[in-house]
C-alpha cells in the first residue's frame, strides 16, 4: 500500500484534504491525524473491520481498548448509554481538551473498538484539524496513537511515517503537537471517578470539578496478569525505546554521580549510552550522548520532548539509556508514568 501524505496548515485548513481523508475513513481505511496530545491513527469507530485494521497496523493486542474521538455532544450521545452528572461536569470544564472519559457503551459501538469491554473511552480533542475531520466525515473516529504498538508515541507526522508508512492509507501532517503525551483518562462509571491514565489534566484539576477522585493501582506499577485493561496504556509495556532504559531516583547530585559511573562503565565495554537530563542538571554529566529534555520549571517543555528524545536515541542505535526522575504532583506525574512504562518499571533508587 502506498500511503498518501498531505500537509495541512492548521490556520488555513484545506478542506479538500479532509474530504479525501473522510472518504477513506468511510471506506474502512486508516488515516493518521494530529491532535493536541499525540498523532492518532483513525478508523471508523462503528466499523468492526476498520477497528480491526488498527490493531493489525499497530501490532496492538486486541484487548487494549481504543479511544473514540468526537467533535460535539451529539456524537457523544451516539456512542454512550448515558452521560452521568460527573461526566457532564468534566465535559463542560475540559472539552475540547486532553481528557478521555470512560462511559458505559451504546450497543452501536462494536466490541472490536472497546477491546471486548462494555465501556467506551471517549474524548473531544482540542485540535482544529481533528475536529474538522470528524465534522467533514460526519463520523466518530477510533484513534489510538499512530505508532507501532509499544514504541514511543508520535509527536510529528514523520514519526508516524517512520512506523506506519505503507501500512495505512493516509497521513495528515499538521505540524508538531502541543502537549506531547496522551490524554488523561478518567472512569466515571462508578460512584467515585477514577484516573486510569494520568495526563495534562491532573488529579487536582479534576477534584476541583467533581470532588474526590481515586487513582488506579496500575498507574504506579504493572497490571496483574489476567486483568483486562479498562483503558489504553494500562497493561502492556508502552512508549519504549529499543535500548535498555533505567530511571534513577534521588537527589540530583547523587543521581548524576551514579549515572556518570554507569555511563563510563558501559562506554568502556563498547556500548553506546544516552542520558536524559534537564536544563538544570545537564552540566553534571561527562559521558555519553547527553540530552536535556527541558526545564523542571516548565513541565510542558518536558512532556513535549519526551517521546522525541526516546526516538532520537533509537535512531542513534543507543544500547543503554539512563534517565533522571521527573516526578511532581502536576504534569510531572504523567511524565513519570510514561517514563516508568517506557523503562518497564526499571528504577534504581540512589
Amino acid at each position: 500500500m502506498e500511503t498518501i501524505y498531505k500537509k495541512v496548515d492548521i490556520n488555513e485548513i484545506d478542506l479538500k484534504v479532509l474530504e479525501e481523508a473522510g472518504e477513506l475513513l468511510r471506506n474502512g481505511d486508516l488515516v493518521a491525524f494530529p491532535t493536541e496530545t499525540v498523532y492518532g491513527l483513525g478508523a471508523n469507530a462503528l466499523n468492526e473491520q476498520a477497528a480491526a485494521k488498527i490493531y493489525e497496523a499497530k501490532g496492538r493486542p486486541s484487548d487494549n481498548p481504543l479511544i473514540v474521538h468526537v467533535c460535539d455532544e451529539k456524537q457523544v450521545k451516539k456512542v454512550v448509554r448515558s452521560i452521568p452528572d460527573n461526566a457532564k461536569k468534566l465535559m463542560e470544564k475540559f472539552w475540547p481538551g486532553p481528557l478521555t472519559i470512560i462511559f458505559h457503551k451504546a450497543d452501536i459501538v462494536p466490541f472490536a473498538t472497546t477491546g471486548g469491554l462494555d465501556t467506551v473511552a471517549v474524548r473531544m480533542p482540542d485540535h482544529k484539524v481533528a475536529l474538522k475531520l470528524m465534522e467533514v466525515s460526519d463520523m466518530v473516529i477510533a484513534a489510538p496513537s499512530a505508532n507501532t504498538s509499544g514504541r514511543p508515541s508520535p509527536t510529528t507526522a514523520m514519526h508516524v511515517k517512520d512506523d506506519l508508512d505503507g501500512k495505512i492509507a493516509m497521513i495528515i501532517d499538521g505540524g508538531e503537537v502541543g502537549i506531547g503525551i496522551e490524554s488523561t483518562i478518567v472512569d466515571v462509571t462508578g460512584e467515585i471517578p477514577m484516573i486510569l491514565r494520568p495526563g495534562y489534566i491532573t488529579r487536582n484539576m479534576l477534584e476541583e470539578v467533581v470532588g474526590q477522585v481515586e487513582i488506579d493501582s496500575a498507574i504506579t506499577g504493572p497490571m496483574k496478569e489476567g486483568v483486562k485493561p479498562k483503558a489504553p496504556g494500562m497493561k502492556y509495556k508502552h512508549y519504549a525505546p529499543k535500548a535498555d532504559f533505567t530511571i534513577y531516583e534521588g537527589e540530583n547530585i547523587r543521581v548524576s554521580q551514579k549515572i556518570n559511573e554507569r555511563a563510563l562503565k558501559c562506554l568502556e565495554e563498547g556500548y553506546k549510552v544516552g542520558i536524559i537530563a534537564s536544563d538544570e542538571t545537564i552540566a553534571n554529566y561527562k559521558y555519553g550522548d547527553v540530552v536535556s529534555i527541558g526545564s523542571r520549571n516548565d513541565e510542558l517543555s518536558i512532556s513535549k520532548k519526551l517521546y522525541r528524545v526516546l526516538r532520537e536515541f533509537d535512531d542513534k542505535n543507543v544500547d543503554y539509556i539512563f534517565g533522571e526522575n521527573f516526578e511532581s504532583e502536576e504534569l510531572g506525574y504523567a511524565i513519570m508514568n510514561r517514563m516508568l512504562k517506557a523503562a518497564g518499571y526499571q528504577v534504581e533508587k540512589v
